[in-house]
């Protein structure tokens, strides 16, 4: 049976985003288990996904439309990956005829981004394994930049009909004898955002199953996940900061997005000493702990954009940079602080539902001014701001800049890297030399 699709006069799509593409596959020959994987090409501009599923390839179908006719419909979709629960709404065509499916991207205010995809196929067998264990989707540990952060976010590809989810952390593999199992937490998103920093001289595993409403273990253990942060590996360059830093952004996504992430487009390798939710003094307690360890030659800091919004004084800011600067120096890091971009107090409060204080762009101002006295980077100079705010163009939820925004704050650290380091050096001759006096 031929497929059509209406055309935009007949009322099809006139949506600036292209649909998602590169759908998971299947046919007679080659088909899925009754519980498979399905994944397509991530969007970065989505917030979440609606997938719907079909028992028949029908004559007309729009692609900005809702099919009246779908089997199921979900739009509990935050990642470009889903275990659809076929056995509940599919259960008579599973080995013997095929579905069809299709998704698009969708906005934080629930509004069509893309239109559908064109529908893809099904085909199933009982001859094909099953999803047995959720499957890790993050990058922790792998050779792209920004990817060793000391505080790690486990995140994974959620099972369907999984209540909540059990995490184990590792020293070692769980499949040696000498592993020290080190942290477990309960879970109800596929996610864990670790609030200890984690570093070792050992490697890091973690796995994750499904657990049911009464505690009962739904799948196996997943494959575990390999990780690496310790000091003994050298790093010359380290970053310490909030959220802004640590990655993240347009609502759905967090640090293991790499795209999300400003380091993920640095020239050179750095590692992510920063905390989500820090206050500037937060940033500072922490200091010793996390980044004495690693002692780093540089240190890039970027921290006080939740104590501003929130109305601390510029001045204590001030303060506890100077005190990070000294700590810095007094222990041979050459400190390079960052200038705080602007946000957009009204976006912020549609997606956290938070207040700004209304001055929060003197007392930004004030801090920044401090800064561009020292030896800095100038990123807040990355982003065009009319009328001192942060267009959404550039952070969705007005605070965490997105994957525009995180470009042009690596691109403005890469170009004025070379001078910058030169200026750390020199000023750390100045700090020694004042030293010995």
């Amino acid at each position: 049976m031929t497929l059509f699709l209406l055309s935009k006069e007949e009322g099809g799509s006139a949506l600036a985003e292209p649909a998602p593409q590169n759908l998971t596959e299947s046919g007679w020959r080659k088909p899925l288990s009754y519980s498979p994987v399905l994944s397509w090409s991530k969007n970065p501009e989505a917030v979440y996904y609606e997938i719907e599923f079909l028992d028949h390839r029908p004559l007309l179908l729009s692609d900005t439309q809702e099919a009246e006719d779908a089997v199921f419909r979900s739009s509990e979709v935050f990642q470009n990956h889903y275990n659809p629960p076929l056995k509940q709404f599919a259960a008579d065509f599973l080995g013997r005829a095929p579905l069809y499916w299709r998704v698009r991207a969708m906005d934080f205010n629930g509004t069509p981004l893309t239109p559908f995809s064109e529908l893809a196929e099904l085909w199933t067998s009982p001859d094909r394994p099953e999803m047995d264990a959720p499957v890790p989707v993050t990058q922790l540990g792998s050779d792209e930049r920004g990817a060793v952060l000391l505080y790690p976010v486990y995140h994974w590809i959620p099972m369907s009909g999984a209540d909540h989810y059990e995490l184990q952390l590792f020293e070692g593999s769980p499949d040696n004898d000498d592993n020290r199992l080190i942290a477990v937490w309960d879970s109800v998103p596929a996610e864990v955002y670790d609030s200890f920093p984690r570093y070792s001289d050992r490697d890091f595993y973690w796995r994750v199953r499904a657990m049911n409403a009464a505690g009962t273990a739904i799948s196996k253990w997943s494959n575990p996940k390999r990780f690496r942060t310790a000091p003994e590996d050298h790093w010359e360059i380290a970053v310490l900061g909030d959220s802004i830093s640590h990655g993240g952004g347009h609502y759905s996504y967090g640090p293991e997005d790499l795209e999300f992430s400003w380091l993920h487009y640095l020239d050179f390798p750095a590692i992510n000493l920063s905390e989500s939710g820090d206050t500037i003094q937060m940033t500072l307690d922490r200091f010793d702990r996390d980044v004495l360890p690693f002692h780093p030659r540089y240190l890039l800091i970027m921290s006080g954009s939740n104590s501003l919004r929130a109305g601390e004084d510029p001045e204590v800011v001030i303060q506890n940079l100077q005190e990070i600067q000294h700590r810095c120096l007094s222990n041979g890091i050459r400190p390079v602080l960052l200038t705080l971009p602007a946000i957009n107090p009204q976006a912020i409060q549609h997606v956290f539902q938070e207040e700004t204080v209304e001055d929060w762009a003197q007392r930004f101002a004030a801090v920044n001014v401090y800064i561009r006295t020292q030896v800095h980077i100038d990123t807040a100079a990355a982003f065009s701001c009319p009328n001192t705010v942060l267009p959404e163009i550039y952070a969705l939820d007005g605070l965490h800049p997105d994957v525009l925004g995180k470009r042009l704050m690596g691109g403005k650290v890469n170009a004025a890297w070379g001078k910058v380091k030169q200026d750390a050096d020199k000023e750390m001759e100045r700090y020694a030399a004042e030293a010995h006096q």
